[in-house]
């Protein structure tokens, strides 16, 4: 094991003292800070220390694919690492998302390349799964809920506009889809006022609520009505969201861990200036309800809990030490990411012993064994899940 040094992303949605305080520095930070990347993915790799200097974990991968992957993972993955591990802390909320399945991927990076650049939506050829955990309590839009419930919703409002909206969430999934396509395509001149008629609308109630609070940050968006299509959900530390392929989301405020496929296609569906591709986005869209996107810690042994998700290209766990589990020792596959989150703890996968405090992170090869963790703390670790 040794350290890695993660980079911290200064995206506007993010706070100023989650991952500040996380890593010791003074609080409030000089600007928003929104995720700290534990990865190699090419916008913005980690870096370990090689001669007293801090190299890229890229290169370190590059050099020696099968002894920091495992000749399982370059087989199913390639020379890269399959997963990146995240710190995020959102302050405002993030874009309406949906992220391609692999065929999807594959699909629509091949066609992106003859586009211009900004017509792409693929930039690479990889799917995008991703699991976050809520470190603090987190507030997430996960998964459509029951239309029914969207289009009593958007009744209470009483906004003559919505009628057609309205009328095609009553008939169920089957409209489902010409709701979204109906909000996302709204005339670009009638949007800041179809968004003030909702806001204005005497309603109470978490679905109002929620409206405002969009609207106060994206006034003339069609996406703070997307939103009211979906499942309004709040974290408390250590339940976890899982958002598969398919799955319009958004994070909206909290701090958490997040794991991910290292991919960077994302297609946007509103709450954002960017580009918003709206043929493209129905068509990777799973128009299903979602009942129960929240999941719960799953325990796996002493001191030790996971969230089990149906992907190979990673695993997370959490791992707590001290008083009546002083030692924990967990077999992982392939390369490893441990991130301390409270307290201290030491890290030794048998090839090399490292101690983590608090808001530090190390990375081990797929060479060394299992990983024996002691100390005083909690960690979160990272792995691919190819056995």
């Amino acid at each position: 094991m040794e350290l890695l040094y993660g980079p911290v992303r200064d995206y506007a949605w993010g706070s100023r003292s989650a991952i500040a305080a996380l890593q010791g520095r003074p609080v409030p930070s000089d600007g928003p800070e929104a995720e700290l990347w534990l990865g190699a993915h090419p916008g913005a790799p980690a870096a370990v220390e090689r001669d007293g200097n801090r190299v890229s974990l890229l290169d370190v991968l590059e050099a020696e694919p099968e002894h920091w992957l495992g000749r399982e993972g370059v087989n199913r993955f390639g020379t890269r690492l399959p997963f990146l591990l995240k710190v995020l802390a959102a302050e405002g909320a993030l874009s309406l998302q949906a992220h391609p399945d692999a065929k999807q991927a594959r699909a629509g990076h091949a066609a992106d390349i003859a586009r211009p650049a900004g017509e792409r939506n693929y930039v690479d050829p990889y799917h995008k799964p991703e699991l976050l955990v809520a470190l603090s309590p987190f507030e997430a839009l996960c998964g459509f809920r029951d239309p029914a419930e969207s289009a009593r919703a958007l009744a209470e409002f009483d906004v003559p506009s919505l009628g057609p909206v309205v009328d095609a969430l009553r008939t169920g999934l089957a409209g489902l889809r010409t709701a979204v396509r109906t909000l996302l395509t709204w005339p670009q001149e009638e949007r800041a006022g179809l968004v003030a008629a909702v806001v204005a609308a005497p309603v109470d109630g978490p679905d109002a609520e929620l409206a405002r609070s969009l609207a106060a940050e994206y006034p003339a968006d069609p996406g703070v009505l997307v939103a009211l299509l979906l499942n309004h959900v709040r974290l408390v530390p250590g339940e976890a969201i899982w958002m598969p392929a398919g799955n319009l989301h958004a994070y909206l405020r909290g701090t958490g861990v997040e794991i991910m496929a290292a991919s960077d296609n994302v297609l946007r569906g509103g709450l954002t200036p960017k580009r918003v591709d709206v043929d493209e986005l129905l068509r990777v869209l799973r128009f299903e309800v979602l009942d129960n996107p929240v999941l719960a810690a799953r325990p796996v042994g002493a001191g030790v809990d996971c969230w089990p998700v149906p992907v190979d290209d990673f695993a997370l766990y959490r791992v707590t030490v001290g008083g009546e589990v002083p030692e924990v020792e967990l077999s992982v596959a392939g390369p490893r990411v441990v991130l301390c989150l409270t307290g201290q703890v030491t890290v030794d996968d048998g090839a090399g012993v490292l101690k983590l405090e608090r808001g530090q992170a190390g990375i081990g090869s797929a060479a060394g064994g299992a990983l024996r963790i002691t100390g005083s703390g909690a960690a979160y670790v990272a792995s691919s899940g190819v056995s």
